[in-house]
């Protein structure tokens, strides 16, 4: 599974951005796909995730404020970001589950300024 995040940027707080996830297979699929985040100094945690049966999970630090929502004709994964702190400046992560095996996609920078 190869796996392409786009969306990344700048924004002051309080504003919003969408990251996007495309997969190179059949989203439906996969056990597990979202998003984890890395901020410098920090370890990878996980943001949001999509799951087999249809479930979600976010961190308790981005929910009411992120959506992640995916569409399975397209292959892909979106993350709706609205009201962004600066805590949220990070490199946001694509993340997949198949059969147990991990993927990964290439980190995109968010940054927010406040």
């Amino acid at each position: 599974v190869q796996l392409q995040a786009s969306g990344g940027g700048s924004v002051q707080a309080g504003g919003s951005l969408t990251l996007s996830c495309a997969a190179s297979g059949s989203i439906f699929r996969l056990n597990t796909i979202g998003w984890y985040r890395q901020a410098p100094g920090n370890e990878r945690v996980l943001v949001a995730t999509y799951n087999l049966g249809g479930t979600t999970n976010y961190a308790d630090f981005v929910k009411g404020r992120f959506t992640i929502s995916r569409d399975n004709p397209k292959n892909m994964v979106s993350l709706q970001m609205n009201n962004l702190k600066p805590e949220d400046t990070a490199v946001y992560y694509c993340y997949a589950v198949r059969y147990g095996m991990e993927f990964w996609g290439k980190g995109t920078q968010v940054t927010v300024s406040s």
